[in-house]
């Protein structure tokens, strides 16, 4: 009688309510379920700072960070808004360039202008988007895509800010250390930022706008206004991430508006998990070592890149953060009956 009937149960088992985001807790270790692996993705990019070695990997750190807030960014407007963005680059450009113009013509310092460069840079973008946010669909990447290739071949032709040699001599971040924490803190903080708001009520008429957007109009509601609220939300991380490379080089070039911030985002999604928020962030942590390790083999990394993007395609279409959810949630302790 001693001996008694053992079995497995699930680690959600108890815990979930009719959804992924309802929970029932009665114990720490139900808790500890939940806090876990957000506990653990806050604190392991916390940690980079103080794991990379030596002034380079610093610095590709903070490329990290600014990819990472590029794919999140792009996750959330392809995936909730419905706007698959391909012109990415065109954020990074005229967030970097108003920042540098700021700094070079008045001296405004970088805690001046990167903020104003964030803001007046996706006010900027949103309204040079606004006409061809009716379009839907593979019209509206292909537009996307050829507004940084325009403004590029535009700044070389006219020789406008700098022409093909820039602006240089801008006010640099002197602390490495400042630096690396400010863009992750800022990562983290729009990480969990839309992962809170595409699960409030906005979230879903984002989701509507998507799945069929003659719902949403049926409704009274402003298509376009929650449309151009997408692109404004992901603007700002954009234009944030060239302000911040801006002066964390001094110097801003034609090299803002190239094609590696606009297809490295859509790896990292791919990789990483669609639709999921944080599983573009963990696709970030992974291609941007593996892709610094590939430097010397140049233009061959583009190439890498779409070889993985179609090996998750088709082999592998969840993504590393859905496939190590769905694990996590699968997994099974004994019990006693």
């Amino acid at each position: 009688m001693n001996d008694m009937i053992q079995r497995k149960k699930r680690i959600d088992r108890g815990i979930k309510v009719r959804s992924d985001t309802i929970y029932a807790l009665s114990s720490l270790k139900d808790l500890a379920y939940l806090l876990a692996p957000r506990s653990a993705l806050i604190l392991g990019v916390l940690l980079l700072p103080l794991l990379v070695p030596g002034l380079y990997w610093q610095r590709v750190l903070c490329l990290m960070g600014i990819y990472g807030l590029l794919a999140i960014a792009l996750d959330f407007l392809a995936n909730f808004a419905g706007l698959a963005c391909l012109g990415m680059a065109f954020f990074v450009g005229t967030g970097g360039y108003i920042s540098g113009m700021l700094n070079a013509t008045f001296g405004l310092p970088t805690v001046i202008t990167i903020p104003i460069a964030t803001f007046v840079g996706a006010l900027f973008c949103t309204v040079a988007l606004l006409p061809c946010l009716p379009l839907r669909g593979v019209y509206f990447a292909v537009i996307s895509f050829v507004y940084p290739l325009l403004v590029s071949k535009l700044i070389a032709a006219t020789g406008a800010f700098g022409g093909t040699d820039g602006i240089t001599g801008l006010s640099m971040i002197p602390n490495i250390w400042f630096s690396q924490y400010l863009v992750l803190g800022i990562l983290l903080l729009c990480t969990f930022g839309l992962r809170r708001l595409v699960n409030e009520d906005i979230g879903l008429v984002f989701r509507g706008i998507k799945d069929n957007d003659q719902s949403i109009r049926a409704s009274g509601m402003n298509i376009t206004y929650y449309k151009a609220l997408a692109v404004f939300i992901t603007a700002l991380m954009g234009c944030f991430a060239g302000a911040y490379l801006s002066h964390l080089y001094g110097w801003v070039g034609l090299s803002l508006l190239a094609m590696d911030f606009s297809i490295f985002p859509l790896a990292a999604v791919v990789v990483g998990g669609v639709g999921t928020i944080a599983g573009p962030l963990i696709g970030t942590l992974i291609l941007v070592p593996v892709s610094e390790l590939l430097r010397s083999f140049a233009g061959l990394r583009m190439i890498f890149y779409s070889m993985l993007i179609v090996f998750f395609i088709i082999f592998w279409r969840e993504g590393i953060l859905n496939w190590a959810r769905r694990k996590y949630e699968q997994f099974e302790y004994i019990v006693r009956v």
